[in-house]
């Protein structure tokens, strides 16, 4: 034992030890698509902006300042400030966001100071004009080709294109959930055509009842071909199998069946049942051994065996009682009576007090029972 206990703490001891720094490095060398570094690059710097729109010069005359130097808005001072933080607040690709500032820095400063008037979109200036990494929404390719359906019914509405945005993929649709065909015109196995027309095309789910996803509308009563639990009853559809009311029982002895749509489950009876209907110890069909039925409850017997041996002693504690009166005070026969007459309101005020609350009702071992399970 002592030596399993010092090879464990060897091996933990040489475990690699993975934290939050760790974490943290990897994000910031993990190597981002080109148009995505471009965005991220693109966004730290539009929150620098953000961050010095309300800014001013420092210091001496502001008025004079401007008139002679121009307006901070468009300040390079403004720029060494947004410049200064650029990149800082990016988590995942920051050594990309540093280096394409480094690289492409004179690209930043030729759009700061030339072209912001006439291109004020910062991100179609760098990203899709000069650096040529990205291309504008839903066109693809080197050549930012316009996608199919482009502008307005891009695949049906039903999809994606390939590579939007960028200058990657294919222009192929990628197809929501439910769509299929080269275009996303089509509904997709397991999906039915719950409305078309022109412009638009809406497949829904085909009910979990149908088998080999062919349906024609909603709900089972739509199915063509029922999956297994499940069986077709002419202008119903299909209806769900209840294979717990069959003759013969799906489970074990041990066990109670629960119906579901389209299948069954068994779970285990209360340990005190032999066989059951249901969950619970009021639900035993037979007592399991060890166990006695009560009330129609299945109890332990040990302890039924000990309450009982219990009664007896109390009752001849009582009987004991009685006659130890009737002895002792068998002079006085008023005395005797009086007494005897205490006894046995104290014995019948005792049985009630302990049948009131050590004898609990069915009802109450059963509500025990499922609180408790």
């Amino acid at each position: 034992m002592i030596v399993a206990v010092f090879l464990l703490t060897a091996l933990l001891s040489h475990a690699p030890h993975v934290n939050c720094d760790h974490l943290k490095e990897l994000l910031n060398q993990k190597k981002l698509p080109p148009c995505k570094s471009c965005k991220v690059f693109i966004e730290s710097l539009k929150k620098g902006i953000e961050r010095t729109a309300n800014g001013k010069f420092e210091g001496g005359d502001t008025d004079w300042e401007e008139k002679k130097l121009g307006t901070y808005a468009n300040s390079e001072i403004r720029l060494t400030e947004i410049q200064e933080k650029l990149c800082s607040d990016v988590e995942e690709g920051k050594d990309q966001c540093y280096a394409m500032h480094e690289e492409h820095d004179s690209v930043l400063e030729d759009w700061w100071f030339n072209k912001q008037a006439e291109e004020p979109d910062v991100y179609k200036y760098f990203c899709i004009e000069k650096l040529q990494y990205c291309c504008p929404e839903n066109h693809f390719g080197a050549n930012c080709t316009p996608c199919e359906g482009y502008p307005d019914n891009i695949c049906n509405n039903n999809g994606k294109c390939k590579g939007a945005g960028t200058r990657k993929g294919n222009g192929n649709c990628q197809c929501d959930a439910g769509y299929s065909n080269d275009y996303c015109d089509q509904c997709a196995d397991g999906y039915y055509e719950a409305y078309k027309d022109e412009k638009k095309l809406l497949c829904s789910k085909c009910h979990s009842s149908c088998a080999r996803g062919r349906c024609t509308k909603a709900g089972a009563i739509g199915c063509l071909y029922c999956n297994k639990g499940w069986i077709m009853v002419d202008n119903k559809g299909c209806l769900d199998i209840n294979e717990c009311a069959a003759t013969t029982t799906p489970c074990k002895i041990d066990e109670f069946c629960v119906n579901n749509e389209g299948s069954y489950r068994c779970l285990s009876c209360d340990r005190s049942c032999h066989s059951c209907t249901g969950d619970g110890p009021d639900m035993c069909k037979k007592c399991a051994q060890g166990y006695v039925l009560r009330d129609s409850v299945c109890i332990d017997a040990e302890q039924e065996s000990r309450k009982q041996h219990v009664y007896i002693t109390r009752y001849l504690t009582y009987l004991g009682l009685c006659i130890a009166t009737c002895i002792i005070f068998n002079k006085n026969t008023m005395l005797a009576a009086i007494i005897g007459i205490a006894v046995a309101i104290y014995i019948s005020t005792s049985e009630y007090v302990l049948n009131s609350h050590h004898t609990p009702k069915t009802e109450d071992i059963t509500q025990t029972f499922r609180t408790t399970s």
